[in-house]
């Protein structure tokens, strides 16, 4: 068993903090990886709106201490941890990965853990927040801690009965890669994917194909000499022009151009982007520190929202402020009678898988029961079979507490099982729907609001709270 080194994650260039937290969790709680949900774990939050309570934790941190940092601010700690493979069940991997998490925070920070079983070897993603649960302290790492977390790590490994890495030497491959899986692609492999799924929209020219890559979630650095990309702000820069072959920079305007043709190769899927964003409070910016410079982007940034609702609202039918409204909170049901939907079914789940263990615990340990229970429950016997009692007694215990008379066979448990689950992914592709579209709307809502100068809950409850403090 081994883990990378605690990395932190910042808000990056061209984001907000907003983004920048919903990136990661998406990620890490992708359902394909953790099998539709089932091995995510939340510590003190919500898994669902993880990304929107550690948003708040940071806005109470900063109204409660009155300090503030810019974009080379931590908002959270990724820790990964991986598994040799055929070695831990799912459920036992996401368990050590809690236990990780509350010795490294010792309890004070939240955290999620997902469980990733896409691939040959079970691995963790472990996204600490910085902010403290009282909102008044942060997480800072601190030198030395990549040892520090090994050794907890390697400790809780032992306690678990698993294996460990004796001598651990540095690695240039992916931490994958290194535990066994497949090689995953190169971040030049990724960008000439994404270069290509942008010239699949026939862009006019080469800035409308670098807009179109930004849209896509790239980012374009022209600051230097040569033209350079990442795929996100934890990685390197690169240039465009050790991208090779058919993308560098003059081979990419000429396959715009039509002069030159490029071998087809499998396009990158690119994560959709919500095109209206919510607005910028400018006048708090400014309290905190923020410059003249920021003021200028902010504003255009604004601009640029504000427009972006309007044009929604057109391409919507012209849709008034009022069937906006009423669509907005019909989404806002969809989504949370989903999420009651989706909680209904883990809970059944939860109890037959539990029901199933318990019915194979008491099979196996029914002999040596009927044994003890013929042996006049002798002391000496029972301390010579003392774990399959306790089993077998356990199994009892439970049939009672949940009212069963007649066992029902494994097999009908597996097919209700594989029933209730097939249930759960087809409410699970509704819900990250609905959770995209209940998003959309409320954005589009608050900025028409914002232009219609109407005034809502949200804003007269936090200008009573500015009032009183």
């Amino acid at each position: 068993m081994a883990t990378t080194r605690l990395m932190p994650l910042h808000v990056g260039k061209g984001r907000d903090v907003t983004t920048a937290i919903a990136d990661i969790i998406d990620y890490v709680e992708n359902p394909q990886k953790t099998d539709f949900g089932k091995f995510i774990y939340g510590y003190e939050c919500d898994t669902r709106i993880a990304d929107a309570e550690f948003l708040l934790s940071k806005r109470q941190y900063t109204n409660l201490t009155g300090r503030s940092r810019g974009a080379d601010d931590v908002i959270a700690y990724h820790l990964r941890q991986a598994f040799k493979p055929g070695e831990v069940t799912p459920e036992e991997a996401n368990q050590i990965g809690r236990e990780l998490a509350l010795k490294l925070t010792k309890g004070n920070n939240a955290f999620v853990v997902c469980t990733h079983v896409d691939k040959h070897h079970i691995h963790n993603h472990i996204i600490i927040n910085s902010t403290t649960l009282d909102c008044q302290k942060k997480f800072r790492n601190f030198w030395g801690s990549t040892w520090a977390i090994r050794r907890m790590n390697d400790k809780l490994c032992l306690e678990h009965g698993l294996s460990i890495v004796e001598n651990p030497k540095p690695s240039r491959d992916h931490y994958g890669t290194w535990m066994g899986s497949q090689k995953q692609p190169s971040h030049q492999e990724q960008l000439r994917w994404a270069i290509d799924a942008a010239l699949e929209e026939k862009p006019k020219d080469f800035e409308e194909l670098l807009k179109k890559l930004e849209a896509a979630g790239i980012e374009v650095n022209r600051e230097r000499k040569n033209l350079r990309f990442r795929l996100s702000p934890e990685d390197r820069y690169t240039r465009c022009d050790t991208l090779k072959d058919d993308y560098t920079e003059q081979a990419i305007k000429e396959r715009i151009a039509g002069t030159r043709t490029a071998k087809p190769r499998r396009t990158f899927p690119q994560k959709p982007v919500s095109k209206v964003g919510l607005l910028v409070d400018i006048e708090a910016a400014v309290r905190s520190g923020k410059g003249p410079g920021y003021e200028r982007w902010a504003k255009v940034f604004n601009l640029k929202q504000l427009s972006q609702a309007v044009i929604w609202l057109k391409e919507h039918g012209d849709m008034s402020y009022e069937d906006l409204q009423k669509k907005s909170d019909a989404a806002t049901a969809s989504f949370n009678a989903l999420s009651v939907k989706i909680k209904e079914l883990e809970s059944q789940m939860a109890a037959n898988g539990e029901l199933q263990k318990q019915i194979v615990n008491y099979a196996k340990t029914r002999a040596v029961y009927v044994e003890y229970r013929k042996a006049g429950y002798s002391k000496k016997f029972r301390a010579a079979h003392e774990t399959e009692i306790l089993l077998h007694q356990a199994a009892k215990k439970h049939f009672d507490e949940v009212g069963i008379t007649k066992l029902p066979s494994v097999k009908s448990l597996r097919e209700e099982y594989a029933g209730l689950l097939e249930q759960k992914r087809k409410a699970y592709s509704s819900y990250k729907q609905a959770r995209a579209d209940m998003k959309e709307l409320y954005n589009v809502r608050a900025n028409v609001e914002h232009l219609l100068d109407i005034s809502t809950g949200r804003e007269t409850q936090r200008d009573t709270q500015k009032s009183r403090q």
